[in-house]
């Protein structure tokens, strides 16, 4: 086992390029099994879930093959076999993702139910009664997803509520269906946007339209393509954070600002630097912040992944912050660990008179014990400590705190950071960070 070993204190200033998008990563991936020829997809961050997928590709038959320092090509001829292993499901939240490409291919699949981050329940029957509408036939049984069809065909679905991987899943089934599809109320990421141009790149035909709506018109006859996976928003506003809140100065290279509007805004409330430019952008501390109001929204909102992250730099903003979250109902894990270092926090239940609709996720799901708000008075010279990761944010957030802490942390569990962050404490440390990877 190993742990981060993290000395506060240090301001960070250097310059760090960022890598694909995770949450993009290994769904182009998984894209690519709809095609008859191989892909070639490029600009890949060295994280565990994308090698986790692609030895799940390997093992149902594909090719897999690494073609320099980050690019993946993927052949999905060979394949032959249509169920995970029940194994599968625990190292991460992508294996239903894997149903409308099976079923695709075989008209059959068989995978388990997702694990990944502890941050409330995923409402997975909004991918499934996409699916069903679709023409599948989805069972459970004993964790396992049984997943058949006789044909996926076009039809018109809309979402409740918004759902970032169930309108992944239908654009997936629907681009290799007979018929066209319309997806109501679809997902805005820019995650998506990824995803729907490299579908289009393999001749498939989906076109985003007014009013959160997209047509699908499917393509049995897909090829493979050559596509560049778009940069890691969240990895950007880590590295953001953790800037601001150590007082330092870094450019972080390929950062989009259109993927992060919500975000600027909000440093432009605190008080907080960035600068724009052909490299990307530049954030760095220029004085004393000031203490706002976020409340985490859909795309094109402000992130539920960037409300930990913030909450540590609100932690050194004078007044009363107030953070809300409405995607996620157990999204305030590492307010505890905050806490033991000093911050003063204080959760709550903001008054909310159309809950069903502020809220995305299932009001059915959650639970009195669960708060919805936090208060964050500041600022707070936060103090060093010892702490467990429980999801990748939480861990991504604990190390920004730490960095910003005085005295020595020790941060465990950090198998989850490794899902989504490549070498982050080599990067750090350019930066001048003084964060160890050690056994522990």
């Amino acid at each position: 086992m190993e742990i981060f070993k993290v000395t506060g204190g240090n301001k960070l200033h250097g310059s760090v390029r960022i890598g694909g998008a995770k949450n993009a990563s290994y769904k182009l991936m998984l894209a690519s099994l709809l095609a008859n020829s191989e892909s070639r997809l490029l600009n890949f961050s060295h994280i565990s879930d994308v090698q986790k997928v692609a030895e799940i590709v390997q093992y149902l038959g594909g090719k897999v093959n690494r073609a320099g320092e980050r690019a993946i090509f993927i052949d999905p001829t060979p394949m032959t076999n249509f169920s995970l292993n029940a194994a599968d499901g625990s190292q991460g939240r992508f294996s239903t993702l894997f149903i409308p490409v099976l079923l695709a291919r075989f008209g059959k699949a068989v995978v388990p139910n997702p694990g990944g981050d502890k941050i409330g329940k995923r409402p997975l029957e909004r991918h499934f009664e996409g699916l069903e509408a679709l023409g599948a036939r989805i069972r459970e049984e004993n964790g396992l997803i049984y997943a058949e069809t006789d044909g996926l065909k076009g039809t018109t679905y809309r979402f409740t509520k918004n759902t970032h991987t169930g309108t992944e899943t239908l654009l997936l089934a629907a681009a290799a269906a007979e018929g066209t599809t319309i997806i109501e109320n679809a997902a805005e990421e820019p995650e998506i946007d990824d995803l729907i141009t490299f579908i289009n790149s393999m001749g498939g035909h989906v076109m985003r339209k007014p009013n959160r709506v997209i047509e699908i018109i499917g393509e049995k006859n897909m090829h493979g393509a050559i596509h560049k996976i778009m940069p890691d928003r969240n990895e950007a506003v880590s590295y953001a954070c953790a800037a601001i809140a150590t007082q330092g100065d870094v450019i972080i290279e390929n950062a989009h600002p259109e993927h992060l509007q919500s975000f600027l805004q909000k440093l432009d409330e605190i008080g907080a630097g960035y600068e724009v430019g052909n490299y990307g952008i530049r954030f760095y501390y220029k004085g004393p912040l000031k203490a706002t109001t976020v409340t985490t929204e859909i795309a094109p909102g402000f992130m539920t992944d960037w409300q930990p992250l913030f909450a540590t730099v609100l932690t050194q903003c004078a007044g009363t912050s107030i953070l809300h979250e409405t995607i996620m109902q157990k999204r305030f894990q590492y307010v505890d660990a905050l806490q033991q270092m000093g911050a003063q926090i204080e959760f709550f239940n903001p008054e909310v008179s159309n809950p069903e609709t502020v809220y995305n996720f299932n009001l059915a799901d959650d639970s009195a014990d669960n708060f919805h708000a936090i208060k964050i008075t500041g600022p707070t010279h936060l103090q060093a400590g010892n702490f467990t990761v429980h999801d990748l944010r939480h861990g991504a957030t604990l190390i920004v705190a730490a960095l910003s802490a005085n005295g020595t942390s020790y941060i465990s569990g950090i198998e989850h950071v490794d899902r989504g962050y490549e070498s982050l404490a080599e990067r750090l440390q350019s930066m001048g960070a003084d964060i160890q990877r050690i056994a522990q």
